[in-house]
Parts: structure tokens; sequence; C-alpha cells
């Protein structure tokens, strides 16, 4: 084998490794971090959804209740989120479209945290507006 097609099959080999792999394993991450919060919530554990939560996002709605976590995030009333529609990932921030949802989650040393939920498109060049959202 020619030293050119020993080379070429090592960087298909790098690429295949570093590209797609580790943009669909960051997909797959941030697709059952969001999807395991929307089971928390749709299960009535608000404690689990909590701990799904993003450091400041769980700051913020515990501050904004003047009280513990899981029972404002039951107040909050997010829609259920059904079957999950898409997802994409930007560096370390990741979208999850779901049938009745839209969540954004940052991943953290600890893994993948919903950082918003209950978003809203506003318009094409406008941001979500969200009824769960970190400071």
């Amino acid at each position: 084998m020619s030293l050119s097609l020993r080379a070429g099959g090592a960087l298909l080999l790098a690429a295949l490794l570093c590209g797609c792999g580790a943009s669909a394993a960051r997909e797959d991450g941030a697709s059952l971090a969001g999807r395991r919060f929307a089971a928390a919530l749709a299960a009535h554990d608000y404690r689990a959804g909590c701990e799904l939560l993003a450091p400041e996002t769980r700051d913020e709605v515990e501050q904004d209740a003047q009280g513990p976590c899981g029972p404002a995030l039951r107040e909050l009333g997010l829609p259920a989120a059904g079957p999950v529609r898409g997802v994409e990932v930007y560096g370390r921030d990741a979208l999850l479209r779901t049938a009745g949802d839209v969540l954004f989650l940052s991943q953290f040393g600890s893994g993948w945290r919903v950082t918003a939920a209950g978003c809203v498109a506003q318009g094409e060049d406008e941001p979500y507006r969200c009824a769960l959202k970190g400071g």
C-alpha cells in the first residue's frame, strides 16, 4: 500500500471519529437529557426535573418563586413535550424541538442540562420567549 493511500485512510478514519461521531454523540446526549426532563415532568417528578436543570436555571427558578425548585417547577405549568422532532447542537449548546415544546440545553462536566423550556419562537430574527430560563 502506498504512503498516500495509508495517509488518506488515516485521515478518513480521523474525520469519521472526530467529525460525525462526535456530533452524533452530542446530539444523542442532548436529546436524552431533554427526554429525561420531559419524562420527569410528565410523571410529576419535579424533584427529578430540577436535578436536570442547569445550575443557573435552577437558581433562577428558586429566586423567582422565593422557594424550592420542585414546587416552583410544578407551578410553571410547562407544556407536555411529546415526541422529539429534532435536535441541533452548536458546540456545547443544543436546541431540542419536541411536538409540544422547545428546550435549550448546555453541556456541563456532569452532562447535558436544561437551560430553558416552554419556549416559543417570536419571529424569524427574534429570540425565543421561554417560561423557564436561567439568568
